[in-house]
């Protein structure tokens, strides 16, 4: 047997072109505001407008995806928050901004208040984590939407981040030699699920794996926050392009630059993916969807990685040098070409 993000009902590149189609739409709305121009609309991390005085403005919005219903089935809701607070907050930084405020939203089918404070106490966790205040939010019950008797919810939210001085972080900077940085993940993160989940069908998610532990709490481990020494290493050191690795995996670095991505010194493949690949995956397939040990990939001269390391390190994040800048264009992992 094997398995596909596609053969599970996830068809990345079909998402991407209809992703194009609206983004055709989107933009016929980005002059009509006359205080905030817009500067970078779809195809990065976040969008970004000009506001009066030449500061800039990025918004980002991002969920937790089918990690929910893990989190459901576990009975588990004090973690997902600090997911849905990593996946805004871990993005909006590729692109220089320092996120400053934050609103959530949760959609569920029956209003359990112990179940949404737990949820929101992971919301909490992870605003105290990145520095950035809950400032709003929307909770709606609505049972007609979701099925089933258990509760289930999604969770999403957005996030505002401030870009001083028009300092836009696009990868434009990024060049033949420099080195690809990769900051360990803490797991799967929240991206790829509805293809683990196919995959690890035949296990209890009460179930002890050697490597692994309890399944369902490898699974709900929650995703790194990056925000901290990434912004550090922005303003000490140079660095030329970021990349948050979620949906897409190391695929996500085409959207800097077009260039080449040679990657070829991975850290170890965490447990809880092997078991995944283990099921029938492909190798190409698990470094397409799966972050694969690296969550987060940092763009820079040579010089400069020593000093980025220690910056990540400080934070208790290791790092590792997983590849560098090529000539050509197309991401390639141990010379096999992914993207």
């Amino acid at each position: 047997m094997t398995l596909s993000y596609k053969e599970v009902g996830v068809d990345v590149p079909g998402i991407e072109r209809s992703l194009s189609g609206m983004a055709k739409l989107v933009s016929s709305t980005h002059g009509l505001q006359r205080k905030a121009g817009v500067t970078r609309g779809f195809g990065h991390y976040a969008g970004i407008v000009e506001i009066p005085g030449g500061d800039l403005i990025a918004t980002h919005t991002d969920g937790v995806g089918t990690k929910t219903m893990i989190a459901s089935q576990m009975k588990r809701y004090d973690t997902v928050g600090i997911d849905c607070m990593a996946m805004n907050v871990n993005d909006i930084v590729c692109v220089g901004a320092t996120p400053i405020s934050f609103v959530d939203y949760i959609a569920a089918n029956t209003n359990n208040a112990e179940i949404l404070q737990d949820i929101v106490r992971g919301l909490v966790v992870g605003a105290k984590m990145a520095h950035v205040p809950i400032v709003g939010g929307e909770t709606a019950i609505m049972p007609d939407l979701f099925a089933g008797e258990e509760f289930i919810f999604d969770l999403a939210g957005a996030v505002v981040g401030l870009i001083p001085g028009g300092r836009m972080m696009l990868g434009d900077a990024i060049e033949p030699g420099d080195v690809i940085i990769g900051a360990e993940s803490t797991g799967i993160h929240s991206n790829g699920y509805t293809l683990a989940r196919k995959a690890l069908a035949g296990y209890s998610l009460t179930e002890s794996i050697e490597g692994v532990g309890i399944l369902g709490n490898a699974l709900l481990e929650p995703t790194a926050i990056y925000s901290g020494p990434v912004l550090e290493a922005v303003e000490g050191c140079e660095v030329h392009g970021l990349a948050h690795i979620t949906g897409g995996s190391f695929t996500k670095l085409l959207r800097l630059k077009d260039a080449g991505y040679q990657i070829d010194s991975l850290p170890e493949t965490p447990p809880i993916m092997r078991l995944i690949q283990d099921q029938g995956i492909s190798r190409t397939e698990m470094y397409k969807t799966f972050n694969m040990g690296v969550g987060f990939c940092i763009i820079a001269p040579e010089d400069q990685a020593s000093s980025i390391a220690g910056i990540f390190g400080r934070h208790e994040i290791r790092t590792h040098e997983i590849g560098r800048i090529v000539h050509g264009n197309g991401v390639f992992v141990n010379a096999e070409r992914v993207a």
